[in-house]
Formats: structure tokens, sequence, C-alpha cells
């Protein structure tokens, strides 16, 4: 059986080393790995070369091309203006690479990371997510890009200072980790919007079934598309808007079967059926029976015409 491939920072330094400065902008260590203006192509023989253990954390900002990496066994697809987190010891497969790809690049060891963080470790690195991407604005992206940028600097220069550059990546793992959240808490927020929109629906539904059957009167009534309706009603309830029409109509027309001395063909009207036989159809439909024979076996005596 073949061994899964490692990519360290190990591994990852002979290989920008091979290029030239200009073409790669990077600085590398045994501990940390900066790349200004990566170009992805640089790598792509190595990185199609099937899946890959990466043992350090990665934060990579995507600013031209595509890519749909596999990313810990789940198919992802990044664009540019993503931000991507990858976590240590993360499984990551390429199986192509666009030649236009090229972005900006971080990646450190945990050792590295609790020094730039401290005893206070953002929400967003720890521990509980394998990955996660946040699209970034033209404003977000110039502020991440900045701090990138000067912890480029100062880890190139002559005489570097270790404090500075901790103190900055911690910055630039804040600023992600505010991001992150905000994010979060957007899709939070659009969660909890659905849920009221459902709640809205089915009380819509429940007033108004056993007079308007179509998907049409309760998207129009909450100002919505019937199909952008739809997909949230099914997406959180499990079940399509048509479901729960259907389902509290039938419940209607059962009560109505069952406590009052109305013909089928009354029942029918008051329904807003287009005629009796469409009414048998759809009630036969959803309960296995028609009309009269659901009040036989329920003993209600079939009132005289």
């Amino acid at each position: 059986m073949k061994r899964m491939q490692t990519f360290s920072l190990a591994d990852l330094k002979p290989l920008l080393d091979g290029f030239d400065e200009q073409m790669a902008n990077h600085f590398i260590t045994q501990n940390l790995a900066v790349a200004r203006h990566m170009k992805v192509s640089l790598l792509k023989s190595t990185l199609t070369s099937g899946p890959m253990l990466m043992p350090e954390m990665r934060i990579i900002v995507l600013k031209e091309g595509h890519t749909d990496p596999v990313v810990n066994m789940v198919q992802r697809h990044y664009v540019a203006g993503d931000l991507m987190f990858i976590a240590g010891r993360s499984i990551v497969q390429f199986d192509s690479l666009p030649e236009q790809v090229m972005g900006l690049g971080l990646s450190m060891t945990d050792e590295l990371f609790g020094l730039a963080v401290g005893n206070h470790i953002p929400k967003a690195f720890d521990g509980h997510l394998r990955d996660f991407c946040v699209h970034l604005d033209d404003e977000q992206l110039q502020l991440i890009d900045e701090l990138h940028r000067l912890i480029y600097v100062t880890t190139t220069l002559p005489e570097p200072s270790l404090p500075t550059t901790l103190h900055l990546i911690g910055a630039l793992l804040w600023n992600v980790n505010h991001l992150w959240q905000r994010q979060e808490a957007e899709l939070r927020t659009v969660a909890s919007r659905e849920q009221q929109l459902l709640a809205e629906f089915l009380q819509l539904v429940s007033n108004h079934a056993h007079e308007q059957h179509t998907i049409d009167y309760y998207a129009g009534r909450l100002c919505l598309t019937p199909r952008y309706m739809g997909t949230i009603v099914k997406r959180v309830s499990g079940h399509t808007a048509k479901h729960w029409i259907d389902e509290a109509l039938v419940t209607r027309c059962k009560a109505e079967l069952l406590h009052t001395t109305k013909q089928v063909v009354q029942v029918s009207e008051e329904m807003n059926f287009p005629n009796p036989s469409f009414f048998s159809k759809f009630f036969k439909r959803m309960t296995g029976v028609t009309p009269a024979q659901y009040r036989k076996d329920n003993g209600v005596v079939q009132p005289p015409l």
C-alpha cells in the first residue's frame, strides 16, 4: 500500500528556494512560511501528485483564478477573494490546478501559533474546525494583504524582531477570527429569518388552506417568489410547501366530514375544489379512501341528499 505523501514546511522550503525570489516572494523556515505572490503553478507537479498530509496550519488568500481541492474528504470550490483556513494535519488533494491560480499564504507550526496568540486562542482556531472559508470584500482583502505584507517585511529585515513578527501574526489571526465570527453570525441570522418565514407560512396555511391551495398565494402574502419560498420551506422543515398546504387542507376536510352533516358536494365547494370529483380524488390520494368511505369507516352516517 502506497504511503500518503507528507507536505510540510520542510518539504516546501527546497521547492520555493529553487525559484527566483521575484517569482515566489517568500520567506520560509522550519516553523513559518510567508509567501506574498505565490503562483501555485510553480508547485503544480507536487500538489497534483495525490493526497497529501499537511502537518502545519495554513491560511491562503486566493487573489486570482479558482481551484477545487478535496480538503479533509470534502470537495471544496474556492474563487478569487476567498480566504481559506486549513488546520494542521489536514489531508488535501488537488486533481488539477489551473495555470492562472495565484495567492498569498501563511503557514506555521503549532508551536509558533501558540507563541503568536498566547493563552487566549481565537475560537476559529481552537481545533473544532478542520477548515473554513471566508470571502473577503475589497476592504477586508486590503487589510489582510497589508498585515501579511508587514509579516513578510519583518521576517526579511537584516535584524528581524521575533516579538514584532509574532504580534503581527497574532493580529492577522485575530482579524481572520473576527471575519469568521461575523460570517457565522450572519448565517445564524439567515437561519433565524428562515425559521420565522416558515412559522409565518405555516400560520397562513392554517388560516387559509381551506380556500387557497396554491403555493403562489402564500408566496405573494410573504412577498417572496414561489421558488424561493419553496426552497426555504423545504430546507427548514424538510417538507415541501405543497406538502404543508395539502396536509392542512385534508385535516380541515376530515373535520368537516366527521363533525358536520354537510353533503360531500358542499364540503367540496366550501373547501374551494373545482368539483366534487376533484375533491374525491384529492382526498383519496391523501387518505387512501373516498370522502364517503372515510365517513363510513369512522361510523358517521352519510347525510341524506
